[in-house]
């Protein structure tokens, strides 16, 4: 909140502390209230149980694994949006999607830590071997169930539910 300065509707700079979620204008009265933006993560099993993880091709923690997902767009509901992430760094459509759980979540984007709600869908998905790498993927790979190590996972909300999918056996049992 320390970083904005100004009211995005009338541009004073008598934008003050409201409370601790909020920023007022003195001129104006418009109130911000800081609230987390909406992500998605995708789990994705081949036939094999096998899951389906990313390397980022780009920053925060590039090079890192990860699974499919990103930010959901304006105008598109959290499902629309795990199914456009998907389609978008792997080139699988998405049949059926389940929800599973969701996470808080800091995102640093360009200096900004960016606060989140990652929210976790189980896709279903055909022709797995059709899967290719593209815009935020480098690699895909499919990683045995009983090999996936958590800490290999280059961010947080991601290890933590790796973590809670392998310790609840939510969804290989």
């Amino acid at each position: 909140m320390d970083l904005f300065h100004f009211c995005p509707v009338c541009g004073s700079a008598d934008f003050i502390v409201n409370n601790e979620k909020s920023k007022r204008c003195l001129q104006c009265g418009f109130v911000y209230y800081l609230n987390p933006s909406a992500a998605t993560v995708a789990v994705i099993l081949n036939e094999k149980k096998e899951l389906l993880v990313v390397r980022r091709a780009k920053n925060p923690a590039k090079g890192t694994l990860d699974l499919p997902g990103g930010f959901s767009d304006c105008d598109e509901t959290s499902e629309e949006g795990v199914c456009r992430e998907v389609m978008e760094e792997t080139g699988l459509k998405v049949e059926k999607l389940e929800f599973l759980f969701s996470l808080p979540n800091l995102y640093m984007y360009s200096g900004l830590q960016i606060h989140t709600i990652d929210m976790f869908y189980l896709c279903h998905v055909k022709d797995t071997k059709k899967a290719k790498a593209d815009d935020d993927a480098a690699e895909l790979m499919w990683i045995p169930w009983n090999e996936i190590q958590p800490e290999t996972f280059g961010l947080g909300s991601i290890r933590q539910g790796i973590e809670k999918l392998l310790t609840k056996k939510i969804i290989i049992k």
